[in-house]
């Protein structure tokens, strides 16, 4: 709850308002002619000058982040460093004391007694933010793989907790957003959404079951805690992750998942469930791990929590506010409720299966189907070529041997994609696949799988002339498919047998 409560006795705000002023001052941190601009947050300010950016924490303690004294600030600060540094080594410089001279003056770096700590960092054009970019052009499909292999990195360096007890610490969040709420009421400012809290806490003890299974499985590490798009910087091309959370433990000591979820949640509140979809996809491909496909009946929890922790946010910081910037502020509250509760309704699952020839577009349109149905951020997309790549150990792009299309591996392909698809369908989860399903065998059974979990059933049959299909295969470049036109010629040679699927004309 973003309220500012009393402070410690000892707290010595005056000083730090010294060293705010120092800071701010022309000259001290660059020449004099750049000037300083600083970006401020409940628990930080960021002073930008030249190439480097100094941060210090605020003098200030809330329920969940204290940082009253000097020592609580410099300690933050070090663990700030300790847990970046890994994911952004070059961002990330060091940490430099404020001292107070023997004249009285506060100088960086200098000699005397320590009034501040700083944490140095490089610089980089704020127009680098994903937040920033996001909103001017939107999040391109090659960025969002690209921010799916970040998280992916992070998640497998991540140290695993030791005894970790998930539903515990969902819990303590589930209370204080209770409480938050409540204390929203009482003010006016919310309308306390109290069958919210009732389902956030009856959905997270149906749930604890799983979240213990994956903690038991090491799935409950120390994560980013704080994986928003402001959080995310473009650097070189690539997305970099900084400003972990450093202040609570416990509060980044979670499940991958909610860790990943506060991403999905901000892509999806801005409107770009397209890219969410596409890094959830791309993140359960790269770890191939069973569990993450049963984790995704979590994903509702999740993202509903992320949503309702980030309205308690912004609706807390409603009195530092007036006019058109509260009014505003109030809206995107109320709006990410409401996203909450819907996220807390998905819609029930359904099996879409898109057959075709080599180079009718098939992935193509299983991908941009697949942020259009299911639970939040849509459908989980099952791509034959790259189950293909798995079984063999190989990258996305590499080509495979002879021996990674024999009909037995082929048969193995179906059946990984049927397990998986069964698995996600079981977690309440939509499931889109997309393979060639030239044989009346592989067809059927991708419909047993839809009669077995009792869920809808929609096939779709790409169609298309075979030159079309030659030049599309010929000029594939970078793509997880291995079809060459020889392959295409065998497959049109072959067939398809009856196809009772519905026929879409992929020639356009």
């Amino acid at each position: 709850m973003e309220e500012r409560v009393a402070q410690e006795p000892g707290v010595d705000e005056r000083q730090q308002a010294e060293a705010i002023a120092f800071l701010r001052r022309p000259g001290a941190l660059a020449p004099p002619s750049q000037a300083v601009q600083t970006i401020s947050t409940h628990g930080a300010i960021v002073f930008l000058a030249g190439g480097h950016a100094y941060k210090i924490k605020r003098a200030v303690r809330f329920p969940y982040m204290d940082f009253s004294t000097l020592e609580k600030r410099k300690a933050a600060l070090e663990r700030e460093l300790e847990i970046n540094r890994p994911n952004a080594p070059r961002l990330y410089v060091g940490l430099l004391p404020l001292t107070r001279c023997a004249d009285g003056e506060i100088a960086l770096d200098g000699q005397g007694e320590e009034v501040e700590w700083v944490l140095k960092m490089r610089r980089f054009d704020q127009a680098c933010l994903l937040s920033h970019i996001a909103g001017i052009g939107g999040i391109s499909p090659d960025l969002a793989k690209g921010l799916a292999d970040a998280v992916v990195a992070a998640h497998a360096s991540a140290p695993v907790a030791k005894r970790a007890v998930a539903s515990r610490g969902l819990l303590s969040v589930v209370e204080e957003l209770e409480e938050a709420f409540a204390r929203l009421a009482e003010l006016g400012e919310a309308a306390g959404k109290p069958a919210l809290m009732r389902q956030l806490r009856g959905r997270l003890m149906s749930l604890a079951p799983l979240l213990e299974e994956r903690a038991r499985a090491g799935l409950v590490r120390r994560c980013h805690g704080d994986l928003h798009l402001n959080n995310i910087v473009l650097i070189e091309g690539r997305p970099v992750l900084f400003d972990a959370l450093e202040f609570d433990e416990d509060l980044a000591t979670i499940d991958l998942f909610y860790d990943l979820a506060f991403l999905l949640m901000d892509l999806d509140a801005r409107g770009l469930r397209p890219a969410a979809n596409l890094v959830l996809n791309r993140y359960i491909w790269l770890r191939n791990e069973p569990l993450d496909l049963d984790g995704l009946g979590l994903l509702p929890l999740f993202l509903a929590l992320r949503a309702a922790i980030r309205a308690m946010i912004g609706m807390g910081r409603l009195a530092e506010l007036s006019g058109k910037a509260r009014e505003e502020a109030r809206r995107e509250a109320q709006r990410l409720v409401d996203a909450a509760e819907a996220f807390l309704a998905p819609p029930p699952p359904r099996l879409v299966a898109v057959g075709g020839l080599s180079g009718t577009g098939k992935s193509t349109l299983a991908a941009a189907l697949a942020a259009r149905f299911g639970a939040a951020p849509g459908a989980l997309h099952l791509r034959s070529d790259l189950e293909r790549k798995s079984l063999a150990g190989a990258s996305e792009t590499s080509r495979l041997p002879a021996a990674g299309y024999t009909q037995e591996t082929t048969a193995r392909v179906y059946s990984v994609l049927a397990d998986k698809a069964k698995r996600a369908l079981s977690a309440g989860h939509s499931v889109i696949v997309d393979a060639v399903f030239s044989r009346e065998e592989e067809r059927a059974a991708i419909e047993a799988v839809a009669r077995d979990c009792s869920v809808p059933f929609n096939a779709i049959w790409l169609a298309t002339g075979s030159e079309a299909l030659l030049a599309r295969v010929a000029a594939r470049r970078g793509d997880a498919s291995d079809a060459t036109p020889d392959v295409v010629e065998r497959q049109l040679a072959r067939g398809a047998g009856e196809v009772k699927w519905t026929e879409i004309d992929a020639g356009g």
